[in-house]
Formats: structure tokens, C-alpha cells, sequence
């Protein structure tokens, strides 16, 4: 099973086409308090931009009901992110795929983690890298994606060491907070296909 590769933070059409062009398979689109933080509308343009078979994620922290449905219904992700336990407050209906975030320290030990979630240290958006061989442990549980200040430079390593589902990626392809770089995100890419052909 290939790795599933995220660039998260998008924010126009540009930003799209580069991800895609660099070899993303999912595209995130945060509606969160951020740098990156797009309207629903403005989301749903940029991702208008993507070929079928691209993952359109919606990436909320604690969304009340209400603005989740305001995502759905203009955005129309392919996927809901948000942290675990948000998810029973929200009518996510059965087409919408739910990636869980845990978060480092706070997983679950004695009940099964969800099919597919995402793993990420205590605080969303810093750039900051997981404890490796913790999160190892947790990718051995379900398809996890391992999200966390990669970039081209350590991704690699990091795919090595925890064998994740997937990675996610957003500051680590920018040029500034907020400004994604084509040039990164095929970088990025290119280091994550390469150390998963020795997984």
C-alpha cells in the first residue's frame, strides 16, 4: 500500500495545482483560527482547481455543529478532520470519510483506535516533531497519519522510523507562514516516495 501523502493549508487554486503537480494525494483546507484559514468559499474555488481522485479535506478544532455543516455544504470535503472527541457533536453524513486527530500523550491505551486517524503533537499548526518511536507504537494500531513539523529534510527519517499511513504536511512547504513553495512541496514529496520504496 502506497503512502498517503497530505499538504495541508491551501489557500488558492496555485496552491492546489502545485500540490498536485508535486505528487499530493490529499489536499487540506483549514477553517480554523490560522495563518492558513480560508472560507468555505474560498476553499471551495481553490480545490475546484484538483483532478478527481484528490482528497478534499476540511480541517476543523472543535467546530460547533453549525459551521461544520456551512463547510459541507459549500466546501464539500471528501474527508472531515477535526479531534477525536468533536466528532459527537457533528452530523458528519455517511459520504464524508472522518480522520480523528490524537494528539501526542492523550491516545487512547485499552480501546481500538479508529480505522484511520491522524497523530500530531498538543498543539495543532507549530511546526513541532512527535516523539518518534511513541508515535511507531500508535501507527502499529490503524492507518495513521503522522503529522508534525516534517519536512523534505526529516521526512524520510520519520517514515522510516514510524511507518505511517500516511504524512501531513503544511509549514514545512512554505516559503512564510502561510505562503506555500511549489519547489518544497516536490521536495517533500519526493523524499517521502523515496523512503517508502524501502518500507
Amino acid at each position: 500500500m502506497s503512502l498517503l501523502i497530505k499538504i495541508c493549508g491551501l489557500r488558492s487554486a496555485d496552491d492546489v495545482m502545485a500540490a498536485v503537480d508535486a505528487g499530493a494525494d490529499a489536499i487540506g483546507f483549514v477553517f480554523a483560527e490560522s495563518k492558513r484559514r480560508v472560507t468555505p468559499t474560498q476553499a471551495a474555488v481553490a480545490a475546484s482547481a484538483a483532478p478527481a481522485g484528490i482528497l478534499r479535506v476540511a480541517v476543523m478544532l472543535h467546530p460547533s455543529n453549525d459551521e461544520w455543516t456551512g463547510v459541507l455544504e459549500s466546501f464539500r470535503p471528501d474527508v472531515l478532520q477535526t479531534d477525536h472527541d468533536d466528532f459527537a457533536a457533528l452530523d458528519v453524513p455517511a459520504g464524508v470519510d472522518r480522520w480523528p486527530v490524537f494528539r501526542e500523550g492523550a491516545v487512547p491505551v485499552a480501546e481500538p483506535l479508529p480505522r484511520t486517524f491522524l497523530y500530531e503533537g498538543a498543539t495543532s499548526g507549530r511546526g513541532r516533531t512527535v516523539d518518534w518511536e511513541r508515535a511507531a507504537g500508535v501507527a502499529s494500531r490503524g492507518r495513521m497519519l503522522l503529522a508534525g513539523g516534517l519536512d523534505k529534510h526529516n521526512v524520510a527519517e520519520a517514515v522510516l522510523a514510524v511507518r505511517p499511513f500516511g504524512v501531513d504536511v503544511s509549514s514545512g512547504v512554505e516559503s512564510a507562514p502561510g505562503v506555500k513553495d511549489p519547489a518544497r512541496m516536490r521536495e517533500f514529496v519526493m523524499a517521502a516516495r523515496a523512503a517508502e520504496q524501502h518500507l
